[in-house]
């Protein structure tokens, strides 16, 4: 694995094109940057020219960009995967993006056959993205020629941002370049990166909280050529606070921000007194985003604590989206809430699925949940296929994948559901005998809905609290019927050991890595 930290690519999209018009002349560079061909002028004999055709490849939008979801869903079926691996041990080991097979055709079908490690221990990656997706082919898109090429990686405890460059070897990436934890504190006033999301103007980046471990969080955006920290996102803030995760409905203008808690909150566990006092997350908040000012906050109710992951609709004419709320303090029951706009236009948010906790024996739990003398089922982590009609749901307490029918947004069917690890019940794999612990917690979903890939570690503090015996981490995929219904592929199981995975993301993009807009 290589390892590279330094200056972004020489030839990165600025450099190649001064180089191409210092190359050609200012009407050649004109000509190939609207894909046609250029014009030279050599004179033979005096008075005379003769005029030479030079061909230029036309600048032609990323192949694996797709104006609309129905596009995405006929894109060639992915053959990697990157993958966190988090080392949880404080033996100056660092984490890593690993690469995984995913050509049923390949010889090392499901098995790690690359990645990069990163040039520091204990950041912790956590959630990552692409520099750039299908929201670069919008009418007001201002990078249309960049491509999808480099990782955005997060470092949750570490605060620097790595920069992986996948274009030359793709199972072996290399690191370009390192957006510092000062960097980002001194231009955004931000730490503790979360999520990435590739925008039509900027790459866009959360963070938990500021440098000090208080609040408020929010988003900072990193330049699409130079990945330089161009600052805050927001303009208005209005009465946000707390802050986890942020989608956005390009078609109205309106990006969607849900909330976890400070880093403070966070970082050493799940805080009891935090939680029984109802501090955590529990509203989601809506922005103009062109203006990048706050314009409204629905309230899911103080019971429902941590508001985490966003899944709005990929269809751009759609106003709705799905979003996890992890435990009740009613009754430890998990929730989804719908977020659409109700007949005044206002935004709001309905109940569509509780998942209940489940029974278990006060000595099979951790000591957190023995005095409640049942599982919660933990939701965590939730993925909307791009067609829009599939919501998958992973329960990282009780076990469990479940897969919704969301045709009728209002009116969620559960259609499908496996089984695989738990705090109690430890299923097994068809490839493997004896118990697993963790439960599914990341997933990520291939563009066309038809394959599902699960991991099983959430983040190292709140791991140690629900399996305080240790997570041996897995990742497995999981098959997906055109008309509802999952089953494990048997042949497809990755032990991780002692590492944690965590986010997936495939090569060419998924389901939660792309907007698009047009239907």
């Amino acid at each position: 694995m290589n390892t590279e930290n330094s200056s972004p690519q020489k030839q990165g999209p600025r450099a190649g094109r001064r180089g191409l018009l210092k190359a050609t002349g200012m009407f050649a560079g004109a000509a190939g940057l609207l894909g046609g061909n250029a014009l030279s002028a050599s004179a033979s004999s005096p008075g005379s020219a003769t005029l030479k055709r030079q061909a230029l490849p036309p600048w032609k939008p990323d192949p694996t960009f797709y104006p609309s979801p129905g596009a995405a869903m006929k894109a060639p079926v992915e053959t990697l995967a990157y993958v966190v691996d988090v080392n949880p041990f404080e033996d100056g080991r660092p984490d890593a993006i690993r690469v995984v097979d995913l050509d049923r055709e390949s010889p090392t079908y499901g098995q790690l056959i690359g990645g990069v490690e990163m040039p520091v221990a204990g950041d912790e990656l956590h959630h990552f993205g692409w520099n750039a997706c299908s929201s670069m082919l919008c009418p007001n898109a201002a990078h249309p020629h960049v491509e999808r090429r480099y990782l955005i990686v997060p470092g949750l405890r570490s605060s620097n941002v790595y920069i992986v460059d996948t274009k030359d070897d793709p199972a072996n990436p290399v690191i370009v370049k390192t957006v510092t934890a000062e960097e980002v504190a001194e231009r955004a006033g931000y730490a503790k990166g979360h999520t990435v999301h590739c925008g039509p103007n900027g790459i866009y980046v959360s963070a938990l909280g500021a440098p000090d471990g208080g609040g408020p969080g929010g988003i900072f955006v990193l330049d699409h050529d130079t990945f330089d920290v161009l600052g805050q996102w927001e303009i208005d803030r209005g009465d946000q606070n707390l802050h986890y995760d942020f989608w956005w409905h390009l078609g109205q203008d309106t990006m969607i921000t849900s909330e976890w808690g400070t880093p403070n909150m966070v970082e050493g566990g799940l805080q009891p007194d935090l939680l029984l006092d109802g501090q955590y997350g529990h509203r989601l908040h809506f922005w103009n985003l062109r203006d990048r000012k706050h314009i409204q906050s629905v309230d899911l109710g103080k019971e429902h604590q941590i508001t985490l992951e966003l899944r709005p609709a990929h269809d751009p004419t759609k106003s709705y989206g799905f979003v996890n709320s992890v435990v009740s303090l009613t009754d430890l029951s998990s929730s989804i809430f719908l977020w659409h706009r109700d007949e005044a236009g206002e935004w709001a948010a309905h109940k569509v699925i509780s998942i209940p906790a489940e029974p278990a024996n006060e000595e099979d739990l951790p000591p957190a949940l023995k005095p409640f003398k049942a599982v919660p089922p933990l939701v965590i982590d939730i993925d909307l296929s791009v067609d829009d009609r599939f919501l998958y749901v992973s329960c990282w307490g009780t076990g469990e994948l479940q897969q919704y029918d969301v045709s009728d947004p209002f009116n969620p069917v559960l259609v499908g559901s496996v089984r695989i690890g738990g705090i109690v019940r430890r299923e097994s794999h068809p490839a493997t005998s004896g118990p697993l612990n963790g439960g599914p917690q990341m997933v990520e979903v291939s563009r066309d809905g038809r394959r599902i890939y699960v991991t099983n570690s959430l983040y190292l503090p709140w791991d140690a609290q629900f399996y305080p015996d240790g997570i041996k981490g897995w990742l497995v995929k999981i098959d997906a019927a055109h008309e509802g219904g999952i089953e494990f592929d048997p042949d497809f199981f990755i032990d991780f050991g002692n590492r944690r995975p965590h986010q997936v993301r495939l090569q060419g993009g998924d389901a939660s890595s792309d907007s698009y807009c047009f239907p």
